[in-house]
């Protein structure tokens, strides 16, 4: 029940024992918001819960300075209203986090959606009852609700890694998470500044540190491929053509197969002269676009020689932009093809080495010891800092849904079915655990895709099977075991043809200590996928049990009638 005196705005219907709510979602990023407004508009009666103090999701809580979108704005944005992308203007090619943040703002209020959201609040258990084909959920705010479906909106990479440094905890100077910047942005003139993590928010710290602080120390594990943004303000006249040109490109965008437009390579890199290959690269690399260079040839992720073609220009790109050799090989790297660690893209992340205040400690030299109250030990010597900034990463992918102790059949947690590795159906749901969805979660296209874009495939048909459900009168929805393992067997085939498997990266789990090594994001493209989620729901949403409650007392899923 709900705890006296929290206002929720939870209206209860159908009498005393039904659910209080329809659906709750959790999270209030992309996702999210556009989960709760798609389900409103259907007759639900739905309801989010958000840990920060407002709406943004990962845009709220990395506010470091540089963060920015690394897919263009006029992509990484919502397709599904054309009056919104007609009033919205980007400021630039790639927007900072201040301005998608009050873009997701905007979004709130444009769609009334804060008078159903509910802030500073965390979901902390959800448990499921078998016979009433309900969850009740239990937050950090001492209050609990019964809903028919939980929606996990949770974000990819919003479950903070756990800083596996030892001595951190000692350091006397002040520590910085890129990942929980503070609000008041911190004064580091005149200070000792060091940043651990060479990761995408590494990239986009560095420089801007670089620029304000009188010393700056980054210490790196394992070095990056980062590609320039070539980032710019959009002039008038090419948002005027691009507003103009939206219903086409959105249509377009929905049926690509990462969420962005581009014209497929159709050659090998092996199959053409270096003197080809080498101009491709450098139109791609000019283009400033994430995925410029992958798209050039059909094999950089499948054959490691064509891979090491596209590595070897990126290094040698590296090298023309940093003045001292020693610093250029250290920041090169050896260990991984390019792309089967996310690349980068950086405005002004390796011109910051040629700083004299700048310098590189190359952890594979000389690895880290410890922390100390003082600064940063190594085995060659103890680096003082006045600040340390951490930027080391997140449990990606199901880090933010294991997080959440949540109880599926016969009291199984989330966190044990996973113990061995992500498993569900289509990326949607786990077996054992009925009415339960998640949004760009494992084993879904996700991270290997526009964001945006594949997150409103999956809140869509989130919504399209919740009215199927309603309108047939089922309250229960699960995947079958038999059609989870065939899920999972497709997914694992499918990346075992690329290099990605092969790298130990936060794509697999590697970078999180204990958590089981699995690939896991979908990597047949989001053309296929799609037409794999449509065609179960087309089927009778085929690969899913459909049950309705045995209590009686309980009614088919409540809301108004389906539209």
């Amino acid at each position: 029940m709900i705890m006296e005196g929290v206002d929720v705005g939870v209206v209860r219907r159908g009498g005393d024992e039904g659910p209080e709510l329809d659906a709750l979602v959790v999270g209030a990023g992309f996702a999210g918001l556009y989960q709760l407004h798609l389900l409103r508009a259907r007759g639900f009666s739905a309801r989010l819960v958000e840990a920060c103090e407002d709406v943004g999701g990962t845009w709220y809580r990395n506010r470091y300075p540089g963060a920015r979108c690394d897919i263009e704005s006029t992509a990484y944005s919502y397709s599904f209203s054309p009056e919104l992308d007609q009033e919205w203007e980007w400021s630039e090619r790639y927007a900072a986090q201040p301005e998608i943040l009050r873009y997701l703002g905007h979004v709130a209020d444009r769609f009334d959606l804060r008078p159903h959201i509910t802030l500073n609040t965390r979901v902390e258990r959800a448990v499921y009852d078998e016979d009433s084909h309900l969850w009740t959920v239990t937050t950090s705010a001492a209050w609990t609700v019964t809903t028919r479906f939980v929606v996990l909106a949770t974000g990819c990479t919003s479950a903070v890694k756990d800083v596996d440094v030892p001595g951190i905890e000692s350091f006397a100077g002040r520590t910085l998470h890129t990942a929980r910047w503070p609000r008041d942005e911190p004064v580091l003139a005149g200070e000792r500044v060091g940043v651990l993590g060479t990761g995408c928010s590494g990239v986009q710290v560095v420089p801007q540190v670089a620029a304000r602080a009188a010393a700056l120390t980054v210490f790196q594990r394992t070095p990056v491929y980062a590609l320039p943004a070539h980032n710019r303000p959009l002039p008038a006249d090419e948002i005027a053509a691009t507003k103009a040109d939206y219903p086409r490109y959105r249509r377009a965008q929905r049926a690509s197969r990462g969420g962005t437009l581009f014209t497929p390579p159709t050659r090998s890199a092996l199959s053409v002269g270096a003197g080809e290959r080498t101009d491709a690269y450098e139109e791609g690399w000019r283009s400033g676009v994430l995925s410029g260079l992958l798209r050039t040839y059909t094999d950089l992720l499948t054959d490691e020689a064509a891979n090491e073609t596209v590595a070897s220009f990126v290094r040698g790109k590296i090298r023309d932009s940093v003045t001292d050799p020693d610093t250029a090989d250290a920041l090169s790297p050896r260990t991984f093809p390019f792309g089967t660690k996310r690349p980068c893209l950086e405005s002004g992340y390796y011109a910051a080495f040629n700083e004299p205040h700048v310098r590189l400690v190359d952890l594979r030299r000389t690895p880290l010891v410890e922390v100390t109250p003082r600064g940063v030990r190594t085995t060659e010597r103890e680096h003082p800092l006045d600040t340390l900034v951490l930027a080391t990463g997140f449990d990606a992918l199901t880090g933010s849904q294991t997080a959440i102790d949540v109880r599926g059949r016969g009291g199984a947690t989330l966190r044990e079915k996973w113990s061995d590795g992500a498993a569900n159906h289509l990326g949607l749901v786990a077996s054992g655990f009925p009415n339960l969805f998640t949004v760009l979660g494992p084993l879904s296209p996700s991270v290997l895709s526009n964001a945006v874009t594949a997150a409103e495939q999956h809140v869509e048909w989130i919504a399209d099977c919740l009215v199927h459900l309603r309108r047939h009168g089922f309250t229960e929805i699960d995947a079958t075991p038999q059609a989870e393992r065939e899920w999972c067997a497709h997914v694992a085939a499918l990346a075992e043809r690329t290099l990605y498997p092969s790298v130990d990266s936060w794509y697999t789990g590697a970078n999180v200590a204990g958590k089981p090594r699995t690939f896991l994001a979908y990597t047949g493209g989001m053309v296929e996928y799609r037409a794999r989620c449509d065609a179960a729901a087309r089927d009778g949403y085929a690969g899913f049990a459909l049950a309705r409650a045995v209590a009686p007392h309980t009614d088919p899923v409540p809301g108004a009638t389906s539209p």
